[in-house]
């Protein structure tokens, strides 16, 4: 089995919304318009890719977006710096594989060099204990519940120190930035000014 976790291309988008879309009820459906509004300002955007088949993917932004998510914009209004993981989705036949864990620490590998904090949310309603367990043993604490909108489900929001953040400030960020090398660099996003600026919010599950 070949596994391949690379950033999103234009191509994946359709199995992307297909696989986002068949995902049950703990993850919100998008349209192609949402899911473009991600392929174009997600800051983390990648997908898993399993003898040339889309097995899964994980959407993150970090703050000062453009992003009406009840849950991202408790977290902007908490933390001045974070990276926020709207969605992780894995196919059905790649699930309880530990392909989530795979995507977690990837992530983190993006994240602990740019902000001090990872953050995200699980749904409290209906509450599922495989899901709270995942975050909590990989180190994510609860810092705050609230319910999206007014009959939305109630959800706690999770934080997870990044505590290489500290040393990679001080050592690279203040300084002359990080090295210009492969596994550090950005994501190149693809920006179109018609492109709709404010897209609804979606949930995860590893």
């Amino acid at each position: 089995m070949a596994l391949a976790i690379r950033d999103v291309r234009e191509h994946d988008l359709d199995a992307v919304l297909a696989l986002n879309n068949a995902a049950g009820r703990t993850i919100l459906a998008l349209d192609a318009a949402q899911l473009r509004y991600f392929y174009e300002h997600a800051d983390y955007f990648r997908v898993a890719e399993i003898d040339g088949h889309l097995a899964g993917f994980l959407i993150a932004l970090r703050e000062g977006r453009d992003y009406d998510s009840p849950n991202y914009l408790w977290f902007a209004e908490h933390y001045p710096q974070f990276a926020y993981i709207d969605r992780i989705v894995i196919a059905n036949a790649y699930r309880r594989h530990g392909l989530g864990r795979i995507f977690y620490c990837d992530v983190t590998s993006f994240a602990e060099v740019r902000v001090p904090l990872l953050t995200c949310e699980v749904f409290l309603e209906p509450r599922d204990d495989v899901v709270v367990l995942f975050h909590g043993t990989y180190g994510f604490q609860e810092v705050g519940q609230q319910r999206m909108g007014t009959e939305g489900p109630q959800v706690s929001l999770l934080a997870k120190d990044l505590p290489s953040y500290a040393f990679v400030r001080e050592t690279y960020l203040d300084h002359d930035g990080l090295p210009d090398v492969p596994w550090l660099a950005e994501r190149q996003r693809p920006v179109h000014p018609d492109t709709p600026q404010r897209r609804l919010a979606g949930e995860r599950r590893p």
